[in-house]
């Protein structure tokens, strides 16, 4: 996929030295075909791209009939998380799809919820992320992940890169994804937690720069715990800058980039 230009020009300045970058994923590391991860986007599901993979798992039921067991088996799961006190809950998606196509086999399971997010939100490297994070391993800053995602997202890196997180230099003590902690974004959860973690590296929080396309759910909760941020508006599918919310009001990130290697010019 090619880059849609978002019409916004790089600005801004950090306020002190970046020791630590943390980095999103959807719309940010990887140019996503749905802006994000794509149980985000009930509304943007094409039951026709789906039929090839349906006949591949011999699953004899209506497609829109499963999606609409599917979306609701998520609402089900969140509304038990949020009953036990989560603001943002997240699922694991395997769980989800073992429920709802009523297979015991989980590696089928597996392979079914990796395929269905290709189809429905198929991805690629965004241009100059790999330069990047090359850059920032060289230089010895620490580097980390904190996003939502699925048990599928981690083998991006592999995919696109030939190397998992680790190999390239992120730190798997600053890695932290949605369906691991049962938080999703714009919680503020996954921040805390490392804030806690960089805290045990003698990182502060105003030290910390974090990169994400959303100012709801990247920017908020960073500089809520005292990260400074960047948005990423180099996408037109994933940059949401969340006029209408009020948390979003007078937000404003300490700096805003087009293309992933601009963050070098600032730290």
């Amino acid at each position: 996929m090619n880059l849609i230009p978002t019409g916004l020009l790089p600005q801004g300045v950090l306020s002190h030295k970046a020791e630590a970058v943390l980095f999103d994923i959807y719309g940010t590391l990887f140019i996503s075909g749905s802006g994000d991860i794509s149980i985000a986007e009930k509304n943007s599901v094409n039951a026709l791209k789906l039929n090839p993979l349906f006949q591949k798992f011999s699953i004899k039921e209506p497609i829109e009939k499963v999606l609409k067991t599917f979306f609701s088996e998520i609402e089900k799961a969140h509304a038990d998380l949020r009953s036990k006190g989560v603001d943002f809950p997240e699922i694991r998606i395997e769980e989800i799809w073992k429920t709802v196509l009523g297979k015991n086999n989980m590696e089928t399971v597996l392979d079914f919820s990796v395929e269905y997010e290709m189809c429905v939100n198929p991805v690629s490297p965004m241009p100059n992320a790999i330069e990047t994070i090359d850059s920032c391993r060289d230089r010895n800053i620490w580097m980390g992940i904190i996003s939502n995602a699925q048990f599928y997202t981690p083998h991006l890196f592999n995919m696109f890169f030939n190397a998992d997180p680790a190999s390239l230099g992120f730190d798997w003590d600053l890695i932290f994804m949605s369906y691991q902690y049962g938080y999703a974004k714009p919680s503020s959860y996954l921040f805390q937690q490392a804030v806690l973690r960089l805290a045990q590296k003698n990182i502060s929080p105003e030290s910390v720069i974090y990169v994400g396309n959303d100012m709801l759910n990247d920017i908020y909760p960073a500089q809520k715990v005292g990260f400074q941020t960047a948005l990423f508006a180099g996408d037109k599918r994933s940059l949401r800058l969340r006029n209408d919310d009020p948390r979003c009001k007078n937000l404003k990130p300490d700096l805003v980039i087009t293309d992933m290697i601009q963050l070098l010019d600032h730290i």
